[in-house]
């Protein structure tokens, strides 16, 4: 902990993608606290991280040891990465990873960049790559992401004054989202929810057949609006769930940005996803999600706010693999629509809403403890 009380110029690197960039704004929180931090994360996670009150900056890389980094040809961005950090004159780094990643590239070019503080998890031995190293304690003890990542700031005495996940929405975000549910008509807040069908894995998506069977209940049954959201490549699946629901529907898939979703999350009584980066985004601005929750990783449930996880158990669960290594998806394709309906009205009806309000009147987390055991 030798110096770390004295650093006020941090570099938080993240090199992931949006939900993890999300996850980890909490450690980020309690990082910024007394020192001005900036963020080094991936293309795919500079939008998020420059939603994050923490954070002061946002520098932007492509790491070679990340699966989402693209194959190239010459190895100067690297170099070139490496003396922007040595410019920078930064007194101390926390590198934060998933239990699977390696840290050290990342810690090798914080040395190699003259950054004199280094704090990680790692499994292997280290030696003088970091000067404050945590032993890998997972997969053997599992952490939620959130707590994971605060326990490592935590070490070198950065403890979060408030745990939960937040984003900071830029007001024209809040405005244009503001003028396009008046044009949806949406505005009554009990009669209506969000539906973002996509995930990056295909081993973390519901079955199209089985979403379509649940939103045309909800809102044939139920009368509940229906708002889908999705990436542009994602607006495929949305359309298609759409005409297979045979019910009415409406679509802002590939249209917003990230800060307008979060905009959009901010303002509505639901989300019904995927385990996947709006489910985070949701987290971070206090709306309650239906999440349907592969049994791929245990670390990335809602985190802080009313939510039903959803899910059968299976023998292969917590594989940790983009696609089904059985080939059968069971986790998620046993889940009956009928659940997803029922736990999308027992959120919508109020009694989780109304509890979280009236604690956030009184300067209390209600939300902490909701049904579920993931927020461990």
């Amino acid at each position: 902990m030798n110096g770390w009380a004295e650093a006020r110029n941090v570099l938080a690197v993240r090199l992931d993608s949006m939900g993890d960039v999300l996850m980890t704004g909490p450690a980020i929180q309690a990082l910024a606290e007394s020192r001005q931090v900036t963020v080094l994360t991936s293309p795919a996670g500079a939008a998020a991280a420059a939603l994050l009150p923490g954070c002061s900056r946002v520098i932007t890389y492509e790491a070679p040891w990340m699966k989402a980094t693209p194959p190239r040809s010459s190895n100067e961005p690297d170099h070139a990465s490496i003396e922007r950090l040595r410019r920078e004159g930064f007194d101390a780094a926390v590198i934060f990873t998933v239990f699977s990643q390696n840290p050290l590239p990342a810690a090798t070019m914080c040395l190699l960049a003259g950054i004199p503080l280094r704090l990680a998890h790692c499994r292997e031995n280290p030696y003088q790559l970091l000067t404050d190293w945590i032993e890998e304690p997972e997969p053997e003890t599992m952490r939620h992401e959130v707590k994971r990542q605060l326990d490592l700031v935590a070490a070198v005495g950065c403890t979060a004054s408030d745990d939960r996940m937040q984003v900071a929405i830029p007001r024209e975000a809040e405005a244009h989202v503001r003028q396009t549910l008046r044009w949806l008509e949406l505005n009554d807040r009990s009669s209506w929810a969000v539906v973002h069908p996509g995930a990056s894995a295909p081993s973390r998506r519901y079955p199209a057949e089985l979403f379509a069977e649940a939103c045309r209940e909800l809102a044939v049954e139920h009368g509940v609006s229906l708002l889908f959201t999705g990436s542009e490549e994602e607006r495929p699946l949305v359309e298609a769930i759409r005409d297979r629901m045979d019910a009415p529907s409406q679509s802002l898939a590939g249209e917003l940005s990230l800060g307008e979703m979060a905009a959009l999350l901010a303002a509505a009584p639901l989300l019904i996803a995927n385990n996947t980066g709006p489910v985070h985004l949701a987290s971070a601005v206090g709306c309650p999600v239906v999440d349907l929750y592969a049994l791929t990783n245990p670390q990335h449930t809602p985190w802080r706010v009313p939510h039903r996880v959803l899910n059968r158990d299976v023998s292969c669960r917590w594989c940790f693999r983009s696609t089904c290594p059985q080939g059968h998806h069971d986790c998620l394709r046993k889940v009956p629509p009928r659940d997803v309906v029922r736990a999308a009205l027992e959120l919508i009806g109020g009694t989780d809403i109304l509890a979280c309000a009236k604690s956030a009147s009184t300067g209390k987390n209600a939300c902490a403890t909701r049904k579920t055991v993931e927020n461990r």
